[in-house]
């Protein structure tokens, strides 16, 4: 017995220690929600197939200047990274996404040492957790997009910015990181990057006075040598394709914000921020209303301008879509601390003496009513989970599992409460309540990843490939099609062994050859041919003689 107690309080000293350690206990939370698979893999279409083909393109053709057939519309950035990574581990779907999950840890990092400065260790780690497990954020970490990367850039110049500030001593030093981070942005994400930097400008003019950033010669030669291999590659890309080089990028951004290839309202991102990071966004509008009543000094036009700016320059922006938000989400996080912290208060002490006795009785019960609240729903989540799991069919009993651990979390919130108000264990402060909100998120986004819902995006089309008779076609045999879907298509690109290649038309197919085509032009096609095998919407054909 005694063995076994000293070996538990080593245990929870080691815990603790990793506790202490606030970068370390962010990657050992983090982590995890990366890494937990079903076993399988595949790619998102359309945009993550797209990046990943297009940089296995440059990987396979050593061209990684000009691999395109035409001039290409957007910066190379993205490309460069997977197809660095894809010469480092081999080319498959896992490592075109480890630049993504990379930049998402380094991401929390940045946002807990902005944290750190702006509101104080503890909210920063809380801020830092939380963003690790909003969904949105979670879901393009494990995506080979150029989204993550840019805003870990885009948090690094901020953090470089307010360096700058703080160690006068360092300030060139920083302020050349500030602007290599945005500039490098542009070859990350094309014209995208003068987004944040736009959401900027109020900290930049407004607070000239006090911190000198625009006059700072060091800021500006750190962006214009982040530009330099943007340059090269136009100036490369210039030589093969001439003017077309500039005019697709040009055209590319005009097109983006002149057309709502999506049909979303202006008020798109009111609900889409938070459906897809719920619960925290709640949390992140009490979190803003406290900061706007107590402003941050010296951090209030970083911290509140710039997401207001530039959430009104995306409802503007006429082209809309959730991931375009994402570079808010670490504000969210931000606000969403503060929000709990102050709950977490109202929780332990049970005391608000800043309002009236009305509204202080109202808001001393909300941490109460919020615990009961999401108990009720845990329980609901519950019962109707082992419902589906009993009498629902094989595909959705997926998403029931996930429903049954976030309702069995949502749980610790009432038992918290009433454990410590009604059986007075005391010990149960608001870290532990705290935490009975950050657990259930924590165990359904891992659920999620579990069964595959964060990284085996197209099974049927993998399950497909993979068989024995396809596979050692498309191993052996290049393919071809006419008109197939755009998605499918990107997904051939990047899983097929040897490139699949347009034809103009069936007759220009040569005998003896495979082709996809759609299931349902194969019954009028005049060729003789067979039937391989279908997926979905395409079949695999071969023409005979």
């Amino acid at each position: 017995m005694f063995y076994k107690l000293h070996f538990l309080q080593h245990i929870w000293r080691q815990i603790r220690l990793v506790g202490s350690l606030p970068y370390l206990s962010l990657l050992v939370w983090i982590l995890p929600l990366l890494l937990f698979t079903s076993g399988h893999n595949s790619l998102m279409a359309h945009d993550e197939a797209l990046y990943a083909s297009r940089a296995r393109l440059m990987f396979d053709s050593g061209n990684w200047i000009t691999p395109w057939e035409r001039a290409h519309h957007k910066t190379p950035g993205p490309y460069w990274l997977i197809a660095s990574f894809f010469n480092l581990f081999g080319m498959s779907d896992t490592s075109a996404r480890i630049p993504s999950m990379i930049a998402s840890i380094f991401s929390l990092w940045l946002v807990y040492e902005i944290g750190k400065i702006m509101l104080g260790k503890n909210l920063a780690w809380l801020a830092a957790a939380i963003l690790s497990v909003e969904f949105l954020w979670l879901q393009y970490s494990r995506l080979s997009t150029p989204d993550v990367p840019m805003i870990f850039l885009v948090l690094l110049a901020i953090l470089s910015l307010i360096k700058t500030e703080i160690h006068p001593k360092y300030r060139y030093f920083w302020s050349f990181i500030a602007g290599l981070s945005l500039s490098l942005g542009f070859l990350v994400r094309s014209f995208m990057i003068f987004l944040p930097i736009i959401a900027l400008f109020p900290y930049l003019i407004w607070e000239h006075h006090r911190h000198r950033h625009l006059s700072n010669p060091i800021l500006y030669l750190g962006f214009f040598v982040g530009l330099i291999p943007t340059c090269i590659w136009l100036w490369l890309s210039w030589l093969h394709y001439g003017n077309r080089s500039f005019e697709e990028l040009l055209k590319f951004v005009v097109q983006l914000g002149s057309e709502n290839q999506n049909h979303n309202s202006p008020l798109f991102y009111m609900w889409n921020i938070p459906l897809k990071s719920f619960p925290w966004a709640f949390f992140g509008i009490l979190g803003l209303v406290l900061i706007l009543r107590r402003p941050i000094y010296r951090y209030q036009l970083i911290l509140v301008g710039f997401p207001v700016v530039l959430f009104c320059e995306l409802s503007i922006f006429t082209t809309r879509f959730p991931h375009y938000s994402l570079c808010l989400y670490p504000f969210i996080a931000l606000f969403a601390s503060v929000g709990l912290n102050w709950l977490g208060n109202i929780y332990q002490t049970g005391i608000y003496p800043k309002l009236s006795i009305e509204k202080g009785n109202a808001i001393r019960n909300l941490p109460r009513n919020l615990s009961y609240g999401f108990g009720c729903l845990g329980i609901l989540l519950v019962i109707s989970s082992i419902g589906i799991l009993c009498w629902g069919s094989s595909d959705i009993r997926r998403f029931a599992t996930i429903t049954l651990v976030m309702g069995l979390g949502w749980l610790i919130l009432p038992v918290v409460w009433i454990s410590r108000y009604h059986f007075g264990k005391k010990f149960l402060t608001a870290r532990y309540w705290i935490a009975g909100w950050l657990i259930p998120c924590w165990l359904a986004l891992a659920m999620t990843g579990s069964i595959g819902l964060l990284s085996d995006y197209n099974p049927v089309l993998r399950t497909f490939l993979q068989q024995p008779a396809i596979a050692s076609i498309i191993q052996s045999h290049p393919t071809y099609y006419v008109q197939i879907d755009q998605k499918t298509q990107v997904l051939f690109e990047f899983y097929l062994p040897i490139h699949v290649q347009p034809v103009a038309s069936i007759s220009q197919i040569p005998a003896l050859s495979y082709a996809w085509i759609y299931a349902d032009r194969s019954p009028r096609l005049s060729r003789p041919h067979r039937i391989i095998g279908t997926v979905q919407e395409d079949q695999l054909i071969q023409f005979t003689p």
